[in-house]
């Protein structure tokens, strides 16, 4: 993960892990460069990523959006700085203890299960 020297190792560590422990979930996940950051895929489309300041980025449903919004210093991603992605959470480090849960949001959010009907 050469590209993503820049962010701290501590972030970099946890997003390997991150990354690991989601291939455990028998999807298709990989490592791409999208948007400026190093990103994980899961079947094909971005889930999240870890941005060069050491946060990670989340694509979450409305619900857990809200859930990640409500950190302090949470925000919307904004790679560009002129178009908001609004599905997209910036999750800073002081919050890196939470990271592993929206990555598992994210991926449901790719792959939401069955309803029982």
């Amino acid at each position: 993960m050469d590209f993503v020297a820049e962010a701290p190792s501590s972030a970099i560590a946890r997003f390997e892990r991150i990354f690991h422990e989601l291939g455990q979930s028998g999807e298709e996940v990989a490592v791409a460069k999208m948007y400026g950051i190093i990103c994980i895929k899961a079947g094909g489309k971005a889930i999240g990523g870890l941005d060069l300041d050491g946060a990670m980025v989340f694509k979450l449903a409305p619900d857990d959006r809200e859930a990640a919004l409500a950190l302090a210093g949470a925000r919307v991603f904004d790679p560009t700085g002129k178009r908001p992605m609004k599905a997209w959470v910036v999750v800073p480090a002081t919050h890196a203890n939470f990271w592993e849960v929206f990555a598992r949001q994210a991926l449901d959010y790719r792959f939401p299960q069955p309803r029982p009907s």
